[in-house]
């Protein structure tokens, strides 16, 4: 199991400042470079004893570097004031090994700090685009960079440990086959996206989930099409795994429009006997009235624009016939009231499926990622709490909810809820999240 030791960081702080102080016994005697030496290989291979049961050479690597990073700081705050008290005191101790002292300490600092930045840099995988530039541009700023470096080692520690600790969760409960449903998950994504092998719509969720014992497969639907053309989709894409399978029924977990999709495909194309459960995720199945405004506001020709150029590309990527409008309007609080009213005669189709929602709830503006960092607010203003897309009192539906947030600014914004992002949030992990659902369903003998 993961774990560290304290000790090691005292004792490769102790090394590395004893190495840049030695030169001050340059006049006692030439000792001192084979004390350096000695001090400084030191320095170098303590930080790899720092933690244990660090799971894979990436996070190891990482938690070298990183080691490296947490020690630079401190180091620093020994050698710059002795570095200043001799220059004050330079003639009782002489002016040669202060320039030996100097040379040694920045030779030595550079080497120590390049070598846990590069690693870390080369490394961690939540350490993103912005905290590295943000890095570089900083680094060399006075304080700021202390601050900016406190902050890479903290993002660093977390992931290191987090991870690490998953691995050893996932080892010891592999037999168990946690996620080993019954019948295999159907994961139904939701608009604007498409299900691709090398970007994962859900993140680093399936690779969880198979790890601990599922069978996945994907909707496979349109991009931007309306519910009832996407429902035919995943008509088309049950059959297939029940082909495929030999299973009598599927497990389908869908986010966001997919739950709307799958909803319809359930109810209205004759595929109830064919599903054992369906969980949808930051659904909104009272539609968006944020939607609706846009949709009502907007101009024909910004409209018609936007649509063109989004379906165009649409298609490039794969999708046969995309309609942004559609898409978007049946979204829309009216649009999802026509197709509630539709579905509501045909309610009896869903006796015998096991149905749950969740969602969840942005705490604040700045804590979601573009463009839910912008949304968020005109959402709150007709929708009320929401995930930045999605307001709370449309998220519930069947015969369990579940409503979903942390503490903190954070929150858990609509894209969180499928690892968009593939960012490890405080207080909510998604990976686990989704494990729990699908045991949940395997508990239930689904």
């Amino acid at each position: 199991m993961y774990k560290e030791r304290p000790a090691i960081k005292v004792f490769d702080g102790i090394f590395i400042t004893a190495a840049c102080l030695s030169p001050f016994l340059y006049e006692i005697s030439y000792w001192f470079i084979a004390l350096t030496a000695v001090l400084a290989i030191l320095a170098f291979v303590f930080p790899g004893l720092y933690a244990s049961g660090v799971a894979g050479g990436r996070l190891k690597i990482c938690s070298y570097g990183n080691m490296i990073l947490s020690v630079f700081p401190l180091t620093l705050l020994v050698v710059v004031p002795v570095f200043i008290v001799a220059l004050i005191f330079n003639e009782k101790i002489g002016w040669t090994p202060i320039i030996v002292y100097a040379c040694v300490t920045i030779g030595l600092l550079n080497a120590y700090f390049w070598t846990g930045i590069i690693l870390v840099y080369l490394t961690s995988k939540q350490i993103g685009i912005s905290k590295r530039l943000i890095g570089i541009f900083c680094g060399m700023i006075p304080v700021a960079n202390l601050f900016v470096l406190s902050w890479i080692v903290k993002v660093a520690t977390r992931e290191i440990r987090e991870e690490s600790e998953r691995y050893w969760r996932d080892e010891a409960r592999k037999d168990l086959q946690v996620c080993k449903t019954r019948y295999p998950i159907l994961m139904v994504h939701g608009v604007f996206f498409r299900d691709s092998e090398h970007l994962n719509y859900w993140g680093r969720v399936p690779e969880e989930l198979i790890k601990n014992g599922a069978t996945i497969y994907y909707g496979g639907q349109e991009s931007a099409g309306d519910v009832r053309t996407c429902a035919l989709q995943i008509k088309k894409a049950i059959v297939q795994v029940l082909q495929e399978t030999g299973a009598p029924k599927v497990n389908i977990i869908a986010h966001s429009k997919g739950g709307l999709d799958s909803r319809y495909c359930i109810s209205m194309l004759g595929m109830a006997p064919y599903v054992a459960s369906l969980t949808t995720v930051n659904t909104p199945h009272r539609g968006c009235e944020f939607a609706e405004y846009l949709m009502n506001k907007a101009p024909d020709k910004l409209k018609n624009t936007v649509s063109a150029a989004y379906n165009k590309g649409a298609k490039a990527l794969g999708d046969t016939n995309p309609d942004f409008v559609k898409a978007v309007t049946d979204l829309t609080k009216d649009g999802v009231a026509r197709l509630n009213a539709e579905m509501a005669p045909m309610q009896s189709q869903f006796d015998g499926i096991y149905t749950q929602s969740f969602g969840s709830k942005l705490n604040h503006a700045t804590s979601g990622r573009f463009p839910l960092n912008m949304s968020y607010y005109f959402v709150k203003y007709f929708d009320g709490f929401n995930d930045g897309l999605v307001g709370e009192d449309s998220f519930q539906w069947g015969q369990e909810y579940h409503f979903l947030t942390n503490k903190g600014l954070r929150g858990i914004s609509h894209a969180d809820m499928i690892d968009l992002n593939r960012e490890n949030i405080d207080g909510f992990d998604v990976r686990e999240f989704y494990v729990g659902v699908v045991q949940g369903l395997k508990e239930r003998g689904l």
